[in-house]
């Protein structure tokens, strides 16, 4: 009831600074909006917690990785534990991924990169892939199917003019990154081909990184009513994988990798690392029936190789994915009455050829282990959305899951092939938003989600199909505000949310390092998310030509209930990798003749890193800078020129710690003051 209180003081308190704003009365700018995959809406009449990511954001940040620029949404916590080991979530923990991404819906333009084995390998893309992005937290299951964190849609840099452009950098423990990008507009017809190459050694022992990569989009509009887009992307990405140590092995050299034990090789012996080689391929093809109906199919696969020499064990798993989104949407306006409906449906498989092997030095040797399996993820949704006035927005949203896998093994057992079927899962959404004032408007939702196991959790490293596993579920309930000046000078959002979580799945080792994964009863998460962003000084002509302030916060009051594990009763324990405070503050500065510099301050409080809230991570201070000179000009050639400062305080912290690690080994230390500096040119 306490933080219930202060949750609901926190919201009333910010929806009497919004209303105390004056709305600025300059010339209206384009008004911001978010795509939602299915049509562009205001953000500021948006029923979802959704944040933008847009490509100003993007350029202010290290165009190395995605952690600083992700982490800098509410809600949000992005870890990489060595260069390229991504970890990602939404509105929870990260105990069901010891790497990669799981119970999050990722898209990337019309085409889901999540397969349906629920895995996503989003450290596949480079970062100048990304145009822009949108967060979609909470769970989104109505429209996009098995999740419970959220869904975050990518969308790949608009083809907006005839340009060449390529950027290089170089920077600190051997960092070298290289892209390039063409992209041409016909009359119908566009296309672009862009290229990036990635390499670091690393800041620890065994932890270089290597990435090329390519991708093209294609777009026809091949009459007045309907245009056929592909997108396909290759990527080669190995890193390799230092491992966790001990707090007595942090001390005494953070650099180092994992150490070997009386009864285990360390991960330089047994060069520990990820190698995954991917290609990517969606075509789809919108076309407009009437003005008031339109049809999208989108058509998907992707296969992957993937090895990964560990301390005990290499794996060795080829993936392959087929799947279909196809949707009607239909929109009707009428005086101030406007009706909008979706539906459709979104179908795939993921084929898994999974093998393990004893590793030797980085080879494989004797065979451990065998089997095939295949995942099966198909929904059915529907969304109504009801425009009155152009003041209330009603959205009425349900999807119908189905999940099921098959299995069979070869070694060192024969089992013949298996299948498993879970329960369809009806997911609802109610949500509204309603215009307080033409700047302000309050929001209000309740969403179920739902998330079955993946396939790296039903078969993880030790071996065994683990058939026990149930999946995750839970209902969502929501309340929110936001606030925005007329030329979107100012802007700010509140949200505040309670979300009840059963069956959660987290992630266990054995002895031997060896992972998997129980059902840890439920969780109780409570939060409250702030963002602003002001410009104080905007377009002009004085020796400051502008100054944004950012700042963002997130309280998260995230707990286990009735979880106990053996003789051990972990209920109202904080949830295991989860800061209950994180506080983010940024200021952009530009200055005349194109000199701008970007400042970013990261506060994060202490992380429990283990069930028993016995260990934890201390809080740290964060402080990056990048500045530059933009738009400089030879003939018809635009040139930009930077550089930047990671950790500037020289803050000693793990960015991606080992959850519930065994013997102790919680720690993955990040690097410390580090630098980059880079050029970029553009032609037109």
């Amino acid at each position: 009831m306490k933080l219930n209180l202060i949750l609901l003081l926190s919201l009333i308190s910010f929806a009497s600074l919004a209303q105390t704003l004056k709305p600025d009365t300059s010339q209206k700018l384009n008004e911001i909006t978010v795509k939602g995959y299915y049509n562009h809406q205001p953000l500021l009449r948006s029923v979802s917690a959704v944040s933008l990511i847009d490509s100003n954001l993007i350029k202010n940040q290290s165009a190395n990785s995605l952690v600083s620029t992700l982490n800098t949404v509410t809600g949000v916590r992005m870890e990489e534990r060595s260069p390229g080991s991504y970890r990602l979530s939404l509105r929870g923990s990260l105990l069901r991924s010891p790497f990669g991404i799981r119970n999050i819906k990722i898209y990337v333009d019309d085409f889901p990169l999540t397969d349906a084995g629920g895995n996503t390998y989003l450290n596949a893309l480079d970062v100048a892939a990304v145009g822009n992005m949108e967060i979609y937290k909470g769970p989104e299951a109505s429209i996009f199917g098995a999740n419970t964190g959220g869904a975050l849609l990518i969308t790949p840099p608009d083809i907006k003019t005839n340009e060449i452009n390529a950027t290089v950098q170089a920077g600190s423990y051997g960092l070298f990154h290289q892209t390039a990008a063409i992209q041409h507009r016909f009359k119908n017809y566009s296309f672009s081909i862009s290229e990036g190459y990635q390499k670091s050694n690393g800041f620890r022992q065994n932890s270089a990184l290597n990435r090329k990569y390519i991708q093209t989009q294609q777009q026809w509009n091949y009459n007045a009513f309907g245009s056929l887009k592909a997108f396909i992307f290759y990527s080669d990405l190995s890193y390799k994988t230092p491992g966790g140590l001990t707090a007595a092995q942090l001390e005494q050299d953070p650099q180092l990798a994992r150490p070997a034990t009386p009864t285990l090789p360390g991960a330089i012996t047994q060069q520990a690392a990820i190698y995954n080689k991917t290609v990517f391929g969606g075509l789809s093809n919108t076309y407009q029936i009437t003005p008031a109906l339109k049809h999208v199919i989108a058509l998907f696969t992707t296969y992957t190789d993937f090895k990964n020499p560990f301390i005990t064990n290499y794996e060795q798993r080829y993936e392959s994915t087929l799947g279909l989104r196809t949707f009607l949407a239909y929109d009707k306006v009428k005086q101030d009455f406007k009706f909008g409906a979706q539906i459709g449906l979104e179908s795939s498989g993921t084929k898994s050829q999974i093998k393990n092997f004893n590793n030797n030095a980085g080879e494989p040797a004797a065979m451990q282990a065998s089997d095939r399996l295949k995942a099966n993820q198909d929904f059915a949704y529907l969304r109504l959305n009801f425009d009155l006035n152009n003041k209330l927005l009603l959205e009425l949203a349900s999807s119908l899951n189905f999940f099921n896998y098959n299995y069979e093994s070869y070694f060192p057992v024969a089992i013949a092939a298996k299948s498993r079927k879970f329960d369809p899962q009806f997911m609802p959404k109610l949500a509204l938003s309603y215009l307080i004032s033409e700047n302000l408007s309050a929001r209000a939702s309740v969403s179920k989600g739902y998330s079955p196991p993946t396939i790296a959790e039903v078969r993880s490293s030790d071996n065994n199909i683990n058939n026990d596993l149930q999946a995750e579920r839970g209902w969502n309930y929501e309340l929110g505000l936001r606030y925005q000046t007329k030329n979107n000078r100012f802007y700010a959002n509140g949200n505040i949310f309670s979300y009840r979580l059963q069956d959660a799945i987290v992630r266990r080792l054995n002895q031997n390092d060896a992972e998997y994964f129980i059902n840890a009863g439920g969780t109780k998460q409570q939060g409250i998310e702030l963002e602003t962003a002001i410009w104080i000084i905007k377009n002009q002509t004085s020796f400051l030509s502008g100054l944004q302030l950012r700042s963002n916060y997130t309280f998260s009051h995230f707990r286990f209930e009735n979880f106990i594990s053996g003789t051990s009763d972990y209920s109202n324990n904080k949830l295991t990798g989860v800061p209950e405070h994180v506080l983010i503050n940024s200021l952009e500065l530009n200055f005349p003749k194109v000199f701008y510099l970007f400042v970013q301050h990261n506060y994060t409080s202490a992380i429990p890193l283990n069930d028993a809230n016995t260990v934890f991570a201390k809080r740290y201070h964060l402080l990056e800078t990048k500045a530059g000179i933009r738009n400089l000009k030879i003939g018809k050639t635009r040139f930009e020129v930077f550089g930047g400062v990671n950790n500037l305080l020289n803050v000693k912290y793990s960015l991606g710690n080992d959850l519930n690690a065994a013997n102790g080994r919680y720690f993955n230390p990040a690097a410390g003051i580090n630098f980059y500096t880079g050029l970029s040119l553009k032609l037109q």
